[in-house]
């Protein structure tokens, strides 16, 4: 019975849909996490009699013909790339981008460059602005050890008011990335993406430039996920699982039936 099948994958599409939902939940307070939702498309049909077809010899086409489908398959996991709203932590070296944009981070051991709107960025032993992970961030910029304040503006400029002196000076400019087709970024975890064919190239400027989110410092971006909305969509998910399963236990109870029949 093709009811067995269609409901098994049903089934198994549901899956997929409350383990996206499910990793949504679980990052609904990581920095800068961007919502992911599932999307289905049907699979292929059986044409038992084809629409448009010719019924009789006089050439009288059938409207609209029989066509059984057999079910659905998971399409795509679309990140929805909306930001979240922007949280003060007070942190010099924390940084959010209000609008577009990306910051750029170095990986290790020559894996290229990363892409990532998590702003919680420190020193590490050389006074190199890092990641928490102690990426380097792109362009490289080096904070003097005797720096006793640090200023970052919305157009990206880090400057710094070093011990005893009164005048700032300007130690590095940061840059943004923006892609054609931010959905197309591939996650690698460690809130860090990278460009794939899907993503297009990155597009570097300042920041608070045209098409180009503002830096503010001393805030963080938050997650975009809803929890009244992923709840509602989990109890959805969970009854259209449900629903699934017992199309096989209805078609199972037919066969059964059949067996039946002397």
């Amino acid at each position: 019975m093709r009811s067995l099948h269609i409901g098994a994958t049903g089934m198994l599409a549901q899956q997929t849909n409350v383990d996206v939902i499910s990793n949504n939940i679980a990052n609904m307070n990581t920095t800068a996490y961007t919502k992911r939702r599932a999307e289905f498309n049907d699979l292929l049909y059986q044409n038992i009699i084809r629409p448009g077809a010719s019924s009789t010899a006089d050439n009288t086409v059938v409207p609209s013909g029989i066509q059984l489908g057999l079910g659905v398959r998971t399409a795509a996991v679309y990140r929805i790339t909306d930001g979240g709203s922007l949280t003060s932590t007070g942190n010099d070296l924390d940084l959010a981008i209000k609008g577009r944009g990306y910051f750029q981070v170095e990986l290790p051991e020559g894996k290229g460059t990363a892409y990532t709107r998590d702003g919680a960025f420190q020193r590490n032993g050389d006074g190199v602005i890092v990641t928490h992970d102690g990426y380097v961030v792109q362009p490289e910029i080096t904070i003097p050890e005797d720096a006793t304040e640090i200023y970052v503006n919305s157009s990206g400029e880090v400057w710094v008011k070093q011990d005893g002196e009164t005048d700032e000076i300007n130690v590095g400019q940061l840059e943004l990335a923006t892609f054609v087709n931010e959905a197309g970024l591939e996650a690698i975890g460690n809130n860090l993406f990278t460009e794939t064919a899907a993503s297009g190239a990155p597009v570097l400027d300042n920041p608070d430039s045209e098409g180009f989110g503002a830096v503010l410092q001393g805030y963080l971006s938050t997650s975009n996920v809803n929890p009244v909305t992923e709840i509602t969509e989990l109890v959805s998910a969970q009854r259209a699982y449900e629903m699934n399963s017992k199309i096989i236990s209805t078609s199972d109870q037919m066969l059964n039936t059949i067996n039946q029949l002397k």
